[in-house]
């Protein structure tokens, strides 16, 4: 029954999320999987390790596919290079169970998790004081601007 609740609970969050939510959403669920397969490796449950590494995985490679290189291509093309290299690393720590790249790639996780909620907050102040004010005449990108970078990710099908 405590299942069937959390489940509810997830998709009514996942439903009513935002894009900017959806994607950190992502993010700490890569993270809770990479962690809950740095336990398998730990404890030598390598059915554990591995099917929770390939879960952190298959969100970084969502990520890497959110991304959308009109709005901004410098930094999608680094920040493909940087889920690439991630990937990898998961990878890695998978097939060789070691901890060493699965640290890594977490470490790299939860930058990218902190930076986003920066980059959340801003546009949060960007749109609520362009409510307040007529928006300045200017060419320097925005807060939005990197935050369209994104593609906002499907939950339907």
């Amino acid at each position: 029954m405590s299942t069937d609740i959390n489940n509810q609970y997830l998709r009514t969050k996942v439903l009513s999320a935002s894009p900017e939510e959806l994607r950190l959403l992502l993010i700490e669920g890569a993270i809770r999987f990479a962690r809950t397969g740095r336990e398998g490796l730990i404890e030598k449950n390598y059915e554990k390790s591995f099917e929770n590494i390939s879960q952190s995985k298959a969100i970084v490679m969502e990520l890497l596919n959110a991304l959308d290189s009109k709005h901004d291509p410098d930094l999608c093309r680094k920040l493909s290079g940087l889920y690439v290299y991630m990937f990898r690393l998961l990878t890695d720590a998978n097939i060789q169970h070691e901890l060493d790249p699965l640290d890594e790639a977490i470490k790299l996780l939860e930058y990218d998790r902190d930076t986003w909620k920066l980059l959340m907050d801003r546009l949060a102040e960007e749109r609520a004081s362009g409510a307040r004010h007529p928006a300045p005449v200017s060419t320097a990108p925005t807060v939005s601007a990197a935050a369209e970078a994104y593609t906002p990710l499907s939950i339907e099908g």
